[in-house]
C-alpha cells in the first residue's frame, strides 16, 4: 500500500471515528433532555396520548405558556398575543417551531375544554399543542419549567422559548411585544441553521 492510500485510509477512518463520536454525543445529549424535561404522557386537545419530550419537545423549537380554560384575564390575553406571534411567523408553525400551553388546572381542563379554549381564542391550529393530563404528570414537568405554583390564579404570565437541540433557552416576559418575541424565536431558530 502506498502513502497516497495509506494517507486516504486514515482520513476516512478519522471521519468515520468523528462521525460515530459525534453521534454519540448527541445521543447522549437526547437522554439528557429527556431525562430532565421528562418524557411522562400527557393528553393533547384532540384526545391524544402523547409524550412530552418525544412528542412535543424533540427537534423542536418551542414556545411554552401556562394556562387555564376558567381563566378569564392574562391566560386569554397571552393566548391572544401568542396568535399575533404565530402571524409574524408564517408558515414556520409546527416545523421547526411548536407552541405549547400546558394546563395549569387538569381536574377541569379536559381535552374537551381545552379545544374550545384554544377554538375560542383562535389558536385551534397546526403546530400549537394545548395539554392537559394527570395532575402528578402536569406538576412535575411545570416545576421542572420553573413555573408550578399552588395556587393557580397566582400563575406566572412569563412564557419559555427554547430551541430543544441547541438547550438554548429564554424567558419571555408578557409585556413584550410581538415583534419582538418574533425575533427572538428567528435567533433560536438561527441555532440550528448554525448547527
Amino acid at each position: 500500500m502506498d502513502a497516497l492510500t495509506r494517507r486516504t485510509l486514515a482520513m476516512a477512518i478519522a471521519a468515520i471515528l468523528l462521525l460515530v463520536t459525534s453521534l454519540v454525543f448527541a445521543a447522549d445529549e437526547e437522554a439528557r433532555a429527556r431525562e430532565y424535561f421528562t418524557n411522562l404522557e400527557l393528553i393533547n386537545q384532540d384526545g391524544e396520548t402523547v409524550r412530552f419530550f418525544d412528542d412535543v419537545l424533540k427537534d423542536k423549537v418551542v414556545v411554552i405558556n401556562f394556562v387555564f380554560t376558567n381563566c378569564e384575564g392574562a391566560c386569554p390575553l397571552i393566548t391572544h398575543k401568542l396568535t399575533l406571534v404565530r402571524d409574524g411567523l408564517e408558515g414556520k408553525i409546527g416545523n421547526p417551531i411548536q407552541f405549547v400551553s400546558l394546563s395549569l388546572d387538569p381536574a377541569r381542563d379536559t381535552p374537551a375544554a381545552m379545544k374550545e379554549f384554544a377554538q375560542k381564542h383562535n389558536a385551534d391550529h397546526e403546530g400549537w399543542i394545548f395539554l392537559t393530563g394527570k395532575s402528578e404528570n402536569l406538576d412535575n414537568i411545570i416545576q421542572r419549567l420553573g413555573q408550578f405554583t399552588d395556587d393557580i390564579e397566582q400563575h406566572s404570565t412569563m412564557m419559555l422559548a427554547g430551541n430543544v437541540n441547541a438547550a438554548h433557552w429564554m424567558k419571555i416576559q408578557p409585556q413584550e411585544m410581538p415583534p419582538q418575541i418574533v425575533e427572538k424565536l428567528k435567533l433560536l431558530m438561527e441555532d440550528n441553521e448554525a448547527s
